[in-house]
Parts: structure tokens; sequence; C-alpha cells
């Protein structure tokens, strides 16, 4: 048959191709109904050679649900989400629920279309990085009429439920450790904190901590492309020039912070002694590294697990925490980061 000539298989191609009635076909494809084992498998097998898929639009009609989840992240380059989808798909592989996903690339206007199009779909969930959203996207969001879990952060109020860690807490907790390890010159590198709210509740608890303890940062950059170890080396190498007397590295996430370990490795400093450094995140890919650069766990796969087994028990009609659920990262000292 040409291309231009396909159409559609229906129920009708698998129950001639099975011997046995549409509705049979139906009850065995939505596991429905009493049906013997023998006539269960020929169905299946045809509907495997075949090639069938359901319509499943056509039965969610009825319900005005489908069984997607819509997750809304705002990269796919960035090492964090692919883990936090990880935590997210593990729960849901168990359940007929599928997740789908929408890069929104930090772009309120950008998350504002990836919602409006997810939503058209009738998911029966909602989970969205960040609790900061256009006035439009909120709107959608509260009327939704289905659960959403905003995730990453807490530090701000949920439409419905929130999942994740308190940033401004993480960037104190990491300025504190900092300050009791004795270091006093403070450069920080990090991305454009318009563009991260996460970043800036981070940057904004490292400062105020600071502060408390009577130092400044002395240096400071940012940037606004992807996260990578060529422009952490990049970074470290202006800075270092502009600041030769800093003794501290504040990078807002791992990826940049490794960038000037490498950097930093190179020309010889004696690390942490002359000069410490830190991250966020704690990325495994960065285990491998001889040498552990400091940095803070953000939690991602245990914010995507819970988030999707808060959507599953809200689903399922069983009572589910409201409001936030805070985690708790910890610092991991590694190599570069004196133990006070």
């Amino acid at each position: 048959m040409p291309p231009n000539d396909r159409r559609p298989l229906t129920l009708r191609d698998v129950s001639e191709a099975s011997g046995v009635s549409e509705m049979t076909v139906s009850r065995v494809l939505r596991n429905r109904g009493d049906v013997s084992a023998a006539t269960r498998e020929k169905v299946l097998e045809a509907a495997t050679r075949l090639g069938y898929v359901p319509n499943k639009i056509a039965g969610a009609l009825a319900s005005q649900r489908v069984n997607l989840i819509a997750v809304i992240i705002p990269s796919l380059s960035n090492m964090v989400f692919p883990e936090v989808m990880s935590g997210i798909s593990r729960v849901l592989e168990e359940t007929e629920l599928q997740p789908v996903v929408g890069v929104t690339d930090y772009s309120p206007e950008k998350e504002q279309r990836v919602l409006y199009e997810m939503l058209s779909w009738r998911p029966s969930g909602v989970i969205v990085a960040g609790l900061e959203h256009s006035d439009p996207s909120r709107t959608m969001l509260a009327e939704a009429g289905i659960p959403v879990v905003e995730i990453m952060d807490v530090d701000g109020q949920p439409i419905d439920a929130a999942v994740g860690i308190s940033h401004r807490r993480a960037g104190r907790e990491m300025g504190n450790a900092i300050l009791k390890a004795g270091y006093k010159r403070i450069g920080f590198m990090g991305t454009k904190l318009g563009l991260d709210h996460r970043a800036r509740k981070r940057f904004e608890g490292f400062t105020e901590a600071l502060a408390k303890g009577g130092v400044e940062i002395e240096d400071q950059e940012f940037y606004s492309d992807g996260s990578a170890l060529a422009k952490g080396r990049e970074m470290t190498i202006q800075m270092m020039k502009r600041s030769p007397d800093l003794d501290f590295l504040y990078y807002s996430n791992d990826m940049i912070g490794a960038g000037g370990l490498l950097w930093l490795q190179e020309q010889g400093y004696d690390i942490p002694n002359r000069i410490g450094l830190a991250g966020f995140n704690d990325v495994q890919f960065l285990h491998g590294l001889p040498t552990k650069l400091a940095t803070m766990d953000s939690c991602r796969q245990d914010i995507g697990r819970r988030a999707a087994e808060l959507i599953l028990k809200r689903l399922n009609g069983e009572e589910a925490e409201s409001g936030k659920i805070e985690l708790t990262p910890k610092i991991n000292l590694g190599d570069t980061l004196r133990a006070s």
C-alpha cells in the first residue's frame, strides 16, 4: 500500500486478525471483563503482529482525562533534570500513567505556551519546575482541576503543592560552612539571576550568611548560556586575573565549578589551603574526578519520586500532603573545602 494511502489500524483489524469480536478485543486491550487466557493471548498476539496502538483519545472523551502526566522543566541539557525525570519515571512505570515532557528554556513566555499545549490534552496531573510563573500560567494551573505539583523549590507559595528544598537555606548553609573553615576573600560565579530563580535564592541566602559573618563577596561574574566545564574554566581564569588574592570560589552549579577546579589544578594551586571551591547539585557524573568538588545535594531523584507519589495518591483518592514538602540537602566537603 503506498504511504499516502495508509490508514490507522482499528479494533476491526485486530478482530479480523484474531477471529474474535470487536467487543472482546476492546475488553482485552483495556484489561476489562471476563476473557479466557487463550482468547486474551490470541488478541494480544494479533495486536502485536499488526502494530496496533489503541486510540486513547477516543476513550478519554468520556473521562475528560488521558493517562499522561505533564512534566514541565526548564532544560534537558542541565544534568539536574534527567535525574528528576528518573525519580518520576520509577514511580509511574508500574502504573498506566506516562510522563510527557515539555521544555521551557527558563522562559516564562515559553512555559506559558508549553503549559497551554499540555493542558489542552487534558493530562491527569502536572509536575512543573519552580514556583515562579506568569499570571496566565498560574491561572491555567489553578483552574486545571487536576493535581499540580511544583518541584525543586519551597521558597514561595505553591498553587497546589510543592516538593523541593529551600534554596535560600542551602545558600546560607554553604556560606556558613565556608566562613567556619576560615575563608574570607570570596568570589562567586553563576547563571544570570533573573533567568534562574533558584540560583538567585541560593545567592541571596549565601550573601546573607556572609554579611552576618562580616564578609562581602569581593568579585562576581554571571553567564547566560549552558552550564559547562569550559564556561567554568573561562570565568575562573578571568576572575583570578582580576582578583588574584581570592581564597574561595563559590559556583552556582557543579559543572562550572569542576571547570574551575581543573584549571586551578593545572596552575598548581594548593587546594583547599591556598584556595577552596564549592558548587551545588552533587552531580554524580563528577564523582569520578580525582579531586572531589565540595557541593550540596539538591535531592533531585527524591524530589521527582515524591512529586509522582503525591500525584498518584491524589488520583487514587488517598490522603496526600498538601502545601510544601521540604527535603533536606546535605553538604559534601569533598576535597576542596577545609574541614572546620
